[in-house]
């Protein structure tokens, strides 16, 4: 895979479709580093980009759940924590 630019696109790295099928895992690698520019006969059709760029791009930050799913620690910060569905405060003192 190599950087090619498209027209009106940033050069990034672009692969046709058949490239993409034939080693899907190349993608998924090439993606956790920049998003990866998938076309089809020519024409730009999906973007393959991993979740913390789709996060980012999006604002989306993760879930309370899916936080403590994670197989790693992770170290919380209460300040950070803003009232969620699972923040009851009412009636305690």
């Amino acid at each position: 895979m190599k950087a090619r630019t498209y027209i009106g696109v940033p050069a990034m790295k672009l692969l046709t479709s058949r490239e993409f099928n034939r080693d899907v895992s190349h993608a998924k690698r090439e993606a956790r580093s920049e998003p990866v520019l998938i076309t089809d006969r020519g024409q730009p059709t999906h973007v393959l980009m991993s979740i913390a760029d789709y996060r980012r791009l999006t604002g989306e930050g993760e879930s309370i759940l899916e936080v403590l799913a994670m197989p790693e620690a992770v170290e919380l910060d209460g300040n950070d924590l803003s009232y969620g569905a699972w923040d009851h405060k009412e009636g305690l003192g």
